[in-house]
């Protein structure tokens, strides 16, 4: 039985919402089905939700779903014949009170506070930088720049400013509704799209609450580091969500693409030691849209993102639109599983140094060591919220994590987290039985067999939240 411990996101979309496709992806490994709300309406998303519990139930296969949020539209306008060739050299007018569509001389804005947020000498990129503009000055509402790298212009393509400083609000009107929607879906998690700090996120999850009142649901929050801005204060946003995501498209056209591989390297690092989920996201299998196998540039880079220690990797396009999401799924599944199997153990070094303060906290790491140092089968941990397979997923190890929890919610958010397996298990009220009840599940799953030697975790008494205060060490009956 393989354990890949690298989760995969996929997008849902034309190319992979037919029942039975979807069904195979998920047999393929897809972990969690991120809904992409910049496309579609609230109808698509409920019904898309629908059916990835309905085919996940027919797989035996928990999957989370996450709702990611447009944010705001930082675009251009449409142009007459939906397109123009901008050549390099020429002035180009980007004007908030243009109604008529654009041509080579100019064209509208969705974004009307772009005259306000930019001034003579800044660079905009447009298009993911494959478009570059200069600003030469601000008239009114009108922003007059000179083309310094030219190309096709179509319809609706993004802004971005180099270095960030753009004051759209990260959560939109659109947003608000969207994140109505999200929590009639019950989605398990949802991303927010250019969050500049902590306040966005504390925003996020205020409008979370409210809109999940009626259904008593509470979904992990993504921070999107999207922004230049949201870089230096990267730790007031950890501290503000439930994980981020690692997103390399906008990112790159703001901070410049040469910084980004080693931004994502610290941000997976200062995820982990805040005990927070990491998602890297953005062109990993992008040359699988239209081709059957990757580059070897991809392989390398959904590689380096697992031995970095990502919890998951994200599939955009690919799955959403492309010509082969079941052979992206299972190239990306084949490639995780490579890496893992030369992940570096740190788990001493990891170890040394730190005091924990809390118990729950203190027996998640004593199984981690204990099951590390003994070759044991597997760790098991008995959870009601999930935070103590969340704190053993912090560090590498090779061991597999078992996490059987009473929960279907709590089974869905763990499918995010790196190396943990979640179950459903309605776990006895006493001890000794649940503890006999969990091993006999495990023999019956095929994760443990006789004479192996297995870690396992759980509460006095048993179901209360944050009570994990018990470490047992067994061998199979």
């Amino acid at each position: 039985m393989t354990h890949r411990a690298t989760k995969i996101v996929a997008t849902l979309g034309p190319a992979s919402s037919d029942p039975a496709l979807l069904e195979e992806m998920i047999r393929a490994g897809v972990n969690v089905v991120r809904l992409n709300f910049s496309h579609g309406k609230a109808e698509d998303h409920i019904e898309r939700a629908r059916l990835v519990r309905e085919v996940s139930a027919r797989t035996g296969r928990e999957v989370a779903i996450m709702a990611d949020l447009q944010g705001p539209k930082i675009r251009v306008g449409k142009f007459e014949g939906g397109k123009v060739m901008l050549e390099p050299g020429a002035r180009f007018v980007l004007d908030a009170a243009r109604t008529e569509p654009g041509d080579v001389h100019g064209v509208g804005l969705d974004y009307k506070a772009l005259p306000r947020d930019v001034k003579p000498g800044d660079t905009l990129l447009l298009n993911d930088g494959l478009i570059v503009l200069t600003v030469d000055s601000v008239r009114g509402e009108a922003v007059h720049t000179t083309v310094k790298l030219g190309g096709e212009l179509s319809n609706n393509k993004g802004i971005n400013k180099q270095g960030g400083g753009l004051t759209a609000p990260a959560l939109t009107a659109k947003d608000m509704e969207d994140i109505k929607t999200a929590m009639r879906l019950q989605a398990d998690y949802v991303a927010v799209s250019f969050p500049k700090n902590a306040t966005d996120m504390e925003m996020a999850r205020q409008l979370c609450a409210v809109a999940g009142a009626d259904w008593q649901h509470r979904p992990g929050l993504i921070a999107k580091i999207e922004r230049a801005e949201a870089v230096p204060r990267l730790e007031e946003i950890l501290a503000a969500s439930d994980g981020i995501m690692v997103a390399r498209g906008d990112l790159a056209v703001e901070v410049g693409n040469a910084a980004v591989p080693a931004l994502q390297k610290r941000m997976i690092r200062l995820a982990r030691e805040h005990d927070k989920v990491v998602i890297t996201a953005t062109q990993m299998m992008e040359s699988m849209i239209t081709n059957p196998v990757p580059t070897r540039a991809e392989v390398s880079d959904v590689a380096n993102a697992v031995l970095d220690g990502t919890d998951a990797v994200m599939l955009s396009a690919e799955t959403a639109a492309g010509k082969y999401p079941l052979e992206t799924v299972r190239e990306m599944a084949a490639i995780c599983e490579a890496a893992e199997g030369h992940d570096p153990v740190e788990l001493d070094a990891d170890f040394s140094g730190k005091t924990f303060h809390r118990i729950d906290q203190s027996i998640a790491m004593g199984a981690l060591f204990t099951a590390f140092h003994l070759g044991a089968k597997a760790i098991v941990a008995l959870t009601d919220s999930g935070s103590t397979a969340l704190w053993m997923s912090r560090h590498r190890v090779r061991v597999p994590i078992y996490a059987l929890t009473p929960k279907v919610g709590t089974q869905r958010k763990m499918a995010l987290y790196r190396n943990v397996r979640p179950m459903l298990m309605d776990t006895a009220t006493e001890r000794d039985a649940a503890l006999a009840q969990a091993e006999s599940y495990l023999k019956d799953q095929g994760v443990v067999a006789t004479g192996d030697v297995y870690a396992i975790t759980a509460g006095e008494p048993m179901g209360a939240p944050g009570g994990t205060n018990m470490l047992k060490i067994s061998r199979v009956g």
